[in-house]
């Protein structure tokens, strides 16, 4: 049962034909995650819906603005400013604004085959704290993009495109520290800082004790500490990060090859072929012929 009295000013929505569904369900790309349906709902004051039955496609409410429900399964999750939910496809649910401070939502459907990819965030409240570092606009301007691909036709590559953005926006919220790590990290993350001297420090010689000491940490309990939060031991994360400042000059600058090595701290040659090769399988002469001034 739907009950959204009168429309909303400044409401949009699109709903793509099932001629045009189909496509994106079996074109490789877009099958991968694609978008039924999607609009944007300002102020909605007696937004109302309710599916006994639930939906053919997993369904993510956002709340810009106000305040609203979802019911899922029995359970009421209240909605507020930067918060979304998920409803699952296929399950019973209904949901509706606030009486006295209705939602403001942006919103769409969603299939596809690496869905379950995104298991971790679907069925729940999703809370995106306030911060500094929260990137709304971001967000939001995914949502825009993906709008207005869709907004100006489907052709394949629009729909391409629309597959592409929603992952990422799937991903912004499955993945929220990461999202924001294009904001200078917090001073007070112990990893962040970490990763940070590592990378003020790959043309120096430092060890794990330098690493564990700028951190405030012994040896033992940092190397722990940090391999549990990165799946990386940190000498090992160090070394990946010098090998990828080594590819920026291999690729970007008219340094000689011995020059590079010997400005990463590898003063012996075979040694840094070595170590380069078995990080990118290929030596750093052929990663120059193959990739140099590349853009």
């Amino acid at each position: 049962m739907e009950r959204i009295a009168e429309g909303f000013q400044g409401e949009k929505a699109i709903i793509t034909p099932y001629n045009i569904q189909h496509f994106q369900a079996n074109n490789p790309i877009t099958k991968q995650a694609f978008i039924t349906h999607i609009g944007y709902y300002p102020h909605a004051k007696h937004h109302y819906f309710e599916r006994p039955k639930g939906c053919n496609e997993n369904i993510l409410i956002y709340c810009e603005a106000g305040k609203g429900w979802v019911k899922h399964n029995d359970t009421v999750h209240l909605l507020a400013r930067n918060q979304a939910f998920i409803v699952p496809a296929n399950e019973t649910h209904s949901y509706g604004a606030d009486h006295d401070v209705p939602w403001s939502i942006y919103w769409f459907h969603f299939r596809g085959e690496n869905v379950p990819l995104f298991s971790s965030i679907i069925g729940k409240t999703i809370r995106v704290d306030e911060s500094d570092k929260s990137r709304y606009e971001d967000r939001f301007q995914l949502f825009e993009e993906m709008y207005q691909n869709l907004e100006m036709g489907y052709s394949p590559e629009n729909l391409e495109y629309v597959s592409f953005c929603l992952m990422h926006f799937l991903a912004s919220l499955k993945y929220i520290n990461q999202f924001r790590e294009i904001k200078k990290a917090k001073q007070t993350d112990v990893i962040q800082k970490s990763i940070q001297f590592m990378k003020d420090n790959l043309e120096n010689k430092i060890s794990l004790e330098d690493i564990a000491r700028q951190a405030g940490y012994s040896t033992s309990h940092f190397g722990a500490f940090f391999t549990k939060k990165t799946s990386y031991a940190p000498m090992d994360y160090y070394h990946q990060l010098k090998i990828q400042r080594t590819c920026s000059y291999l690729q970007f600058s008219d340094m000689k090859i011995k020059e590079i090595a010997f400005r990463m701290g590898y003063y012996d040659p075979f040694h840094f072929s070595k170590a380069f090769k078995q990080e990118m399988e290929i030596s750093p002469k052929e990663y120059r012929a193959r990739y140099a001034k590349i853009q």
